[in-house]
């Protein structure tokens, strides 16, 4: 397996991100099929897990405890703290030293573990000071309960302000074919202070698969029911973007994934996308992406369909606590 760097953490080139194998994400879950996707991981060398306190009410980062039992030398284990529902009904960031060591202590436990390799502030408090908890997640460094300090959904100006107090290792942001926010200010910022990234959802919540071509195609509980770009009369605009992604990969004999995947991994040697899945026939398909090297004229026509994705990326309720 290809290796990158996240600062001065090694991992492989695609790491698994964990999320929609717990309720109320992508419909109906099967755990036993996630355990076993997520050791099959494990076995093609895909070590990087992505998990946080919050999906599943604690669900997700239990299912990745007992998938990971008796391998923990294996796993470079990443998880999150920091989001909260806020009083109005939508979530809020909680970003106080003493919520963090409450959920570092509860994310131990259901992870099963003593120390996590990653841990993310999962979203910034636009109206706290980041110095404040970057130094009590420095404490946590020397401490070894954490290894290494990320952060969630923050722009260049938090990133630099939190790097000097304790050096990061990656930030990690919604970045695909169709989400380039971060290729404006945090991408230029995290090569100049040697931070890696870690893209999520860089299949575009598996839309550049081609899988979803209607709002009818998705579950009454699909999470993605409340995204701008997944609404009747904005998805079937965007289908053209799918299907672009679709033509390149037939010219090639690749996957529509693989194709998506290529492009982020082309962005720059510090990038490491974690992409989801529930099943590890998709898990081998989208390792396929290591191997496709997209020339000079794909990378164009796929810069350029950027410019015709139609919606925001984010619902209301999350607006308030991202950076791009």
């Amino acid at each position: 397996m290809q290796q990158r760097n996240l600062g001065s953490l090694v991992v492989p080139a695609l790491g698994l991100g964990t999320m929609g194998m717990s309720p109320a994400v992508y419909g109906a879950v099967d755990d036993a099929e996630s355990i076993a996707t997520i050791r099959h991981a494990l076995d093609v060398g895909v070590t990087h897990i992505d998990t946080a306190n919050i999906y599943g009410a604690g669900h997700n980062e239990e299912l990745v405890g007992e998938a990971i039992a008796g391998r923990r030398d294996e796993v470079v284990l990443a998880t999150k703290f920091g989001i909260v529902p806020g009083a109005d009904g939508n979530l809020a960031a909680d970003n106080s030293p003493a919520y963090m060591r409450q959920e570092l202590e509860g994310s131990l436990r259901r992870l099963g573990v003593d120390h996590v390799d990653l841990y993310y502030v999962h979203r910034v408090d636009p109206d706290g000071e980041v110095e404040e908890i970057m130094g009590a997640l420095a404490e946590q460094v020397q401490a070894g309960t954490i290894r290494h300090i990320g952060l969630s959904e923050a722009d260049a100006q938090t990133i630099r302000r939190a790097h000097a107090v304790h050096p990061l290792a990656a930030v990690q942001s919604e970045y695909s074919l169709w989400s380039r926010g971060a290729e404006a200010d945090v991408l230029p910022t995290l090569a100049e202070l040697g931070i890696g990234f870690v893209p999520y959802m860089p299949l575009g919540a598996g839309f550049l698969t081609g899988a979803i071509r209607a709002f009818e195609d998705l579950d009454d509980d699909d999470f993605r029911r409340n995204l701008p770009r997944f609404q009747p009369g904005t998805i079937e605009r965007n289908v053209a973007v799918a299907d672009a992604v679709r033509e390149i990969a037939a010219r090639r004999g690749a996957e529509p994934a693989q194709v998506a995947l290529a492009w982020v991994l082309s962005r720059a040697d510090f990038v490491v996308p974690i992409f989801g899945t529930r099943r590890a026939a998709n898990l081998d398909q989208n390792l396929g992406a290591l191997d496709v090297a997209l020339d000079a004229d794909e990378l164009a026509q796929l810069d350029a369909l950027s410019a015709q994705v139609e919606g925001s990326r984010l619902p209301s309720f999350l607006e308030g606590l991202s950076a791009a």
